[in-house]
């Protein structure tokens, strides 16, 4: 049996990770979580060095999806040092545990380790994140790289899909003023972004774990992203007439975000991926509704 080892497993990303291994009986499939762990998933500190090595020795998992980390920007230029142990030395852990039991480690990285001026960003451009986000999850994919010559980082943009709450997701927390057509909200309509559903970043996943268990050569960097154009301000709009509702209360902000420094246009080149003859990308206004049909009205 083939075995993969989710981290993050009760996030957004991660339950979509779950879903698509859990949907091939050929793979053997463990969650990790801690604070949402629940009776599905294993509860395990990853940020513990001892509980890791026991774990992985445990397991002995071929492959490794890494999606735990913090992930809030305007969090983590508060939380630096709780920040670096899980977004670096933690995976710095598992990413030796893994090697030592001859497995693979893909970690999922972000489109925010590039500064924003020059895109499309492939692959192989020189990442320079502006802010401590973005430096700590490019600190992340060196440890990954360096540790495994067949590990791999995953890098992509903002994320929605079935989320549990609607604040999930930085595109999902949107709907909560668009659907108040009573009162008047700012969005930003300055940063380029490219929403991507996370069942999407599951199927990718997927199909690049299964080439490289049956033996071709994944490793290094990669991307993945949806292909759509749109500022928060652009994806409130299509929120609103998704549900039939006027946008007429939704104003657009042309200035930069405040808080952390995000960068204009991180738009992503996904040549590796689609040299594999790899591609799924969902339609934001598709996919947009039925996300959001629970917290309707």
């Amino acid at each position: 049996m083939k075995k993969v080892l989710i981290t993050g497993a009760s996030g957004l990303l991660g339950r979509a990770v779950m879903q698509e291994f859990e949907s091939d009986a050929s793979w053997t499939v463990l969650g990790l979580a801690f604070s949402r762990a629940g009776s599905k998933l294993r509860k395990v500190d990853i940020t513990d060095p001892q509980a890791v090595k026991s774990l992985i020795l445990e397991f002995k998992p071929a492959l490794v999806i890494h999606s735990a980390a913090e992930r809030r920007p305007d969090v983590v230029e508060k939380q630096g040092e709780a920040t670096q142990k899980l977004n670096v030395t933690a995976t710095q852990s598992l990413c030796q545990e893994t090697a030592a039991v001859g497995g693979s480690v893909i970690y999922i990285s972000t489109d925010y380790v590039f500064d924003g001026k020059n895109p499309p960003y492939k692959e192989s451009a020189s990442p320079s994140p502006l802010n401590a986000y973005g430096k700590s999850k490019y600190e992340g994919e060196k440890v990954t790289l360096a540790e495994g010559k067949t590990n791999c980082v995953l890098r992509v943009p903002i994320l929605y899909g079935d989320v549990e709450r609607v604040d999930e997701s930085a595109v999902t927390v949107l709907f909560s003023k668009v659907k108040n057509v009573d009162e008047t909200c700012i969005m930003s309509d300055y940063e380029r972004r490219y929403p991507t559903h996370c069942k999407d970043i599951a199927s990718v996943l997927k199909q690049l774990a299964d080439k490289k268990i049956q033996g071709a050569d994944i490793a290094g960097v990669y991307h993945w992203s949806g292909d759509e154009m749109m500022t928060k301000y652009d994806m409130a709009v299509a929120m609103a007439k998704a549900f039939s509702l006027s946008p007429d209360h939704i104003q657009a902000d042309k200035t930069p975000s405040g808080g952390a420094t995000r960068p204009y246009d991180a738009h992503l080149d996904l040549s590796r991926v689609e040299e594999l003859g790899i591609c799924s990308r969902s339609k934001f206004s598709e996919e947009i509704k039925p996300v959001l049909e629970k917290f309707f009205p």
